[in-house]
């Protein structure tokens, strides 16, 4: 999808360069003793999912990095809103960071009343990493790839559903631009994540989903789900049997990845900071070890590119929002 982002990213570089006027003389050094005390990673879901086994496993390692505790709180609700303006609202001294997921781009243009400024109360930090999407459906479809499967779909109009991990997920929102794409009349149904949504698939009470690499290959793999293909620019190096849907006509990027923010406000050499000893982590052997067990890939940035990244989520988010009229009731 070609799309330019000149005014955001404009006004992302009005912000940064502000940042580097404004930090105090002393904060170089306020950088090189911190963290003063232990840090508190904000997760905004639940314990026990993909997001909170990698924040955790990069809290552990800031903890040794820092010699400071790096204590995990996990705050879930209101599609991540509850937790992440934990983030906004506090200190912005480093004391206090947050992990965000996909849902930080959509959230905007989905749910107006948030209670803070996506774009001017948070400050982008680092990129942890992701794992791709691959679109499964369940044995008894007749479809192998994706033109039997959108062929399948126009002989039955409304008789497909689709499952996703609740509404403005990227399983949602890549789906309905495949909708789109074909011109295709299939259900949405949401879940509230992915387990419930992947056990109806099982079931045979969807046909379809867009399921996390590491969940949906076990199941490729035992003949419970059928792979499609995989959202992603180039076949996985775990699944490279799997075919890309844009190998298969269909150009469409949609995996879950998770990163850092701070409070906005936070001094620049804190950030970069942060944003270096994380890049660090990532490039360690056992954590990246670590991640390809559970097919997923590090994927270190800078504060810029991780930046840039966010921008070009939203500005994707807001073109299908728009375009297939989705709303949260």
């Amino acid at each position: 999808m070609n799309m330019t982002f000149t005014r955001r990213q404009v006004l992302l570089a009005l912000a940064a360069s502000a940042a580097v006027l404004m930090a105090a003389p002393g904060s170089v050094q306020a950088a090189d003793g911190y963290p003063s005390g232990p840090v508190t990673l904000v997760v905004p879901f639940a314990p026990g999912g993909n997001t909170d086994v990698v924040s955790r496993r990069i809290a552990q390692s800031l903890s040794e990095l820092w010699g400071e505790t790096v204590i995990v709180e996990n705050k879930p609700g209101a599609g991540t809103v509850i937790g992440v303006n934990q983030v906004a609202r506090a200190k912005p001294n480093g004391q206090v960071l947050g992990t965000i997921t996909g849902s930080f781009a959509v959230n905007p243009y989905l749910m107006p009343d948030i209670p803070y400024d996506t774009e001017n109360d948070l400050q982008p930090v680092a990129m942890f990493g992701l794992s791709d999407h691959v679109l499964a459906v369940h044995p008894s479809v007749k479809a192998d790839d994706l033109s039997s499967l959108v062929e399948l779909a126009r002989e039955k109009p409304g008789e497909l559903a689709y499952a996703s991990f609740g509404n403005g997920s990227s399983p949602h929102l890549s789906t309905e631009l495949l909708k789109l794409n074909y011109d295709l009349d299939i259900i949405h149904v949401p879940y509230r994540g992915q387990a419930p949504g992947v056990q109806d698939l099982l079931g045979g009470q969807v046909q379809m989903m867009l399921i996390n690499l590491p969940q949906a290959l076990p199941l490729i793999k035992d003949g419970q789900l059928k792979a499609i293909g995989i959202a992603a620019k180039e076949r996985s190096k775990f699944a490279p049997d799997i075919p890309t849907l844009g190998e298969q006509g269909f150009e469409v990027i949609s995996n879950s990845w998770s990163g850092l923010i701070a409070p906005a406000g936070t001094p620049e050499e804190l950030v970069q900071k942060i944003n270096t000893d994380v890049n660090n982590i990532l490039d360690q052997p056992e954590i990246i070890e670590n991640f390809e067990l559970s097919f997923m890939d590090t994927w270190p940035m800078s504060v810029e590119e991780f930046s840039d990244y966010l921008n070009q989520e939203m500005a994707q988010a807001k073109e299908i929002i728009e375009k297939a009229d989705i709303h949260i009731d």
